[in-house]
């Protein structure tokens, strides 16, 4: 089985950790059987924040983008990054696969023509299920597309138009795979396609793992609002007098930067949290290895991979009350512990009751890593993706081999 992978967030030179969960299901599926090459939609313009910072900044991004090299292998995997050009992010963002369709169509059609792929697997509506379907002259195969919770939350309440790409991208799919039963309720509202919950997954360690000497929290994010961080700091500030050398590690970088610096500060907490910068995922899970509690009250979060790896690690995991990917974690019997979303004196109360019960963090440690093994681990993610792609095929072919109806091409409206 050949499978075409499309997806716009996914590991740069510049940028090793950008859609590494895409990467991650790629390889599962690959080392479950399937052929794999990935074509990533490589945008190169600059972003609007270095274009403000000054024309020397623009450059050096501009050519940062610019030295992606076109053709690479990730783990195996081949990977080609297709170039392309559109307006800026927040005025556009929506209508990007019109931008990207054709030098994909490209991209595809040169793949196809010596690794003829039998299915496409799209992450986002858009661009990349949007692109795929503007795309003309492409193989008649099934198409997956993946949402991860940018479609539904961020790019389709915006404006009409773009909500309209999103429907058409999922519609012109075979198959919706939605990372969480939340997401799948909101990607059933965009699309009379199919859609099914597919959870992503982590590494499970070989080794458990050890106590940490000294009662540390960590987060490990892209420092947005949306994570909560500063939530996380002001509980801290609030069991201040009961844990007064109670750290905090900051994995991760992003806009908030700044602003969480300067917030430590004014809570007198400088000097008990750490900003690691973005780490190399090895680093970053070593990082997770040497913490109490992981805690991410994250709104908007469609799943959060960070929290499967913290549970995987054996870490107890904090999650924001009434968010799909905490509360579909939560139903597996993970033990993942729920805080009122932006209720700063209950998120203390629940990180003041796991640092005070040893046996209790103990406990949620083994039962998360042991659902985490049964449920989301990258070898479930990869057996349970190429099954889809198997179910796909055959439902697109009789008993004899034979179609068993004439499918659209990629890039006509289903």
């Amino acid at each position: 089985m050949k499978v075409a992978v499309v997806a716009e967030f996914y590991p740069r030179a510049h940028d090793p950790v950008l859609g590494v969960w895409s990467h991650r299901q790629a390889v599962a599926a690959h080392q479950a059987g399937a052929e794999v090459q990935v074509l990533v939609l490589h945008r190169v313009i600059p972003p609007a924040s270095s274009l403000k910072a000054g024309p020397g900044t623009a450059l050096r991004e501009f050519r940062t983008l610019l030295r992606q090299p076109r053709h690479t292998e990730l783990d195996g995997l081949p990977i080609t990054y297709v170039p392309y050009i559109s307006p800026g992010r927040i005025g556009s963002y929506g209508v990007w696969g019109k931008w990207a369709a054709r030098p994909l169509g490209r991209a595809l059609r040169r793949l196809h023509s010596h690794f003829p792929y039998e299915i496409v697997h799209a992450h986002n509506a858009v661009p990349a299920a949007d692109a795929l379907r503007r795309a003309r002259k492409l193989p008649a195969v099934p198409v997956v597309t993946s949402v991860h919770g940018g479609d539904v939350f961020h790019t389709a309440p915006l404006r009409p138009d773009w909500a309209m790409n999103v429907s058409a991208g999922l519609n012109a799919s075979d198959l919706v795979l939605a990372n969480s039963s939340g997401i799948r309720t909101a990607c059933q509202r965009l699309t009379t396609s199919p859609v099914e919950v597919l959870l992503l997954g982590a590494d499970i360690p070989d080794a458990d793992p050890r106590p940490p000497r000294d009662h540390t929290l960590i987060t490990v994010a892209h420092l947005i609002e949306r994570k909560r961080h500063a939530d996380v700091m002001r509980a801290m500030w609030v069991l201040r007098g009961r844990w007064p050398k109670l750290r905090y590690v900051i994995v991760g970088d992003g806009p908030e930067r700044a602003h969480l610096e300067q917030l430590a500060v004014e809570l007198d907490m400088a000097d008990r949290v750490v900003f690691t910068g973005q780490l190399p995922p090895a680093e970053a899970m070593a990082a997770l290895d040497d913490s109490t509690l992981a805690v991410m009250p994250s709104v908007n979060e469609a799943y959060g991979v960070a929290y499967v790896e913290s549970m995987a690690h054996g870490v107890p995991t904090i999650g924001a009350l009434g968010e799909p990917g905490p509360l579909d974690l939560a139903d597996l019997g993970s033990g993942i512990q729920l805080a009122a979303p932006g209720d700063v004196e209950h998120l203390a109360r629940v990180i003041d009751r796991l640092l005070s019960d040893k046996a209790e963090r103990l406990r949620l440690g083994k039962l998360g890593r042991r659902v985490m093994a049964e449920h989301c681990s990258w070898d479930v993610v990869g057996r349970t993706t190429v099954a889809v792609y198997e179910r796909l095929l055959a439902d697109r072919t009789g008993s004899d081999g034979v179609p068993a109806a004439a499918p659209a091409s990629i890039g006509s409206t289903r």
